[in-house]
């Protein structure tokens, strides 16, 4: 049998990775075991951009967690050199009352985030880019912006194999049980015993996390890359910012400036517009009719971008019924199991302080960040 580690982390994408990479920055002995390689496409943490945001509309208690958030992406660009984040600023756009307008400007307002309100023709004077409905309104926020999924994920890598972390890929975790006064957790290859364990496994949840009851639902999302017409230097980061419209039927799309060349255009994708699957279901061909659907929908705010389209990529949303997170010490296994899961589509900007609050958890028990919205005990006796 193996050495025996402090923490056991399961699944090393953004969450387990920031997670392995904080627990062993504190000096625990960590292992880390992923189903896959390093930095892979197969779950939730890739396709180049993630939307960061300060004024957010799904709750007012995240906003706490995003400042921390924004404060640990600047310490991980600066211990890895890694490209992290871009605050090309952001509109939350709709009629007032739709949710990412309302719910943006409660957050804003309550905790005394910077931000304008623009009516339609303010918004098309600033962002070119943008044709907002005439009773369109948006929230702009200077410092939202984008995340790099990829650098992210690398960097926390990159920093928890600096602190020592062992990290084994393509080794997947074949099942788990409590041990003496912690966990053994087998794999193909070994046995590992370990003090504590840490289960991140983002669209793995359903099948890693029965015993939790909470009824997690997979959805398959795509993301699109559209050339625009007359090139992409309007769309740069200088000029366009990320943005969330809502449309009078509540249809969310969201898309992203140009960062990574002409040749890859600007990104876009639905909000909450996917089909449920499972990770060994999901359909990874994108067809035509909904790269037809997702530029016809964008071309109503943007007219100049689905000028041609250039790629697609399918992830993953794990979802809770409330769409909030389940951050928390396992009920079941109180002393021993720390779960992260349930991010619902919005999680990736929170990577980072996940991480440090998980680390809370594992080695302390209990944390100072609120996470009492996350508690999955809102959601053991919901509905399948």
């Amino acid at each position: 049998m193996s050495p025996t580690y402090d923490v056991i982390v399961i699944g090393l994408g953004g969450m387990g990775g920031a997670a392995a990479h904080h627990l062993s920055a504190r000096g625990a002995r960590v292992l880390g075991l992923e189903k896959f390689g390093p930095v892979h496409r197969r779950g939730s943490s890739h396709g180049g951009s993630r939307i960061t945001r300060q004024s957010y509309f799904e709750d007012p208690a995240y906003v706490p967690l995003l400042l921390r958030s924004y404060e640990l992406y600047d310490r991980l660009e600066q211990d890895t050199g890694r490209e992290i984040a871009t605050l090309c600023g952001g509109v939350m756009l709709g009629r007032p009352e739709s949710r990412p307008v309302s719910g943006s400007l409660l957050s804003a307002e309550r905790w005394g985030l910077p931000h304008e309100l623009l009516d339609a023709k303010e918004i098309r004077r600033r962002f070119p880019t943008l044709a907002p409905h005439d009773d369109d309104v948006g929230l702009y926020e200077a410092r939202a912006g984008l995340v790099r999924p990829e650098n992210t994920v690398a960097a926390h890598l990159q920093l928890a194999t600096r602190h020592g972390a062992d990290l084994h890929f393509d080794e997947p975790m074949t099942r788990w049980e409590p041990y003496r006064d912690g966990v053994r957790v087998h794999t193909a290859e070994d046995v590992y015993t370990a003090g504590q364990l840490v289960l991140c496994p983002g669209a793995w949840a359903p099948e890693l996390l029965t015993d939790l009851g909470v009824p997690f639902t997979i959805e398959r999302q795509v993301m699109y890359w559209f050339q625009p017409t007359g090139g992409v230097r309007p769309f740069l980061p200088e000029n366009h910012p990320i943005y969330i419209w809502e449309d009078t039927d509540g249809v969310q799309v969201y898309g992203f400036p140009s960062i990574d060349g002409p040749d890859l255009g600007a990104k876009v994708a639905f909000f909450r517009k996917g089909t449920p699957c499972t990770p060994e279901t999901i359909e990874r061909t994108v067809h035509d009719h909904e790269v037809a659907a997702m530029a016809d929908q964008v071309g109503r705010l943007l007219p100049s971008l689905p000028g041609r389209f250039l790629k697609a990529a399918t992830c993953m949303y794990s979802n809770t019924p409330d769409e909030h997170f389940v951050v928390a010490r396992h009920p079941a296994h109180p002393g021993s199991v720390t779960v992260a899961a349930g991010f619902s589509g919005h999680g990736f900007k929170f990577v980072p302080v996940v991480g440090e609050i998980v680390a809370d958890l594992a080695l302390d028990g209990a944390t100072g960040h609120p996470i009492e919205l996350f508690d999955p005990a809102r959601l053991a006796a919901a509905p399948a």
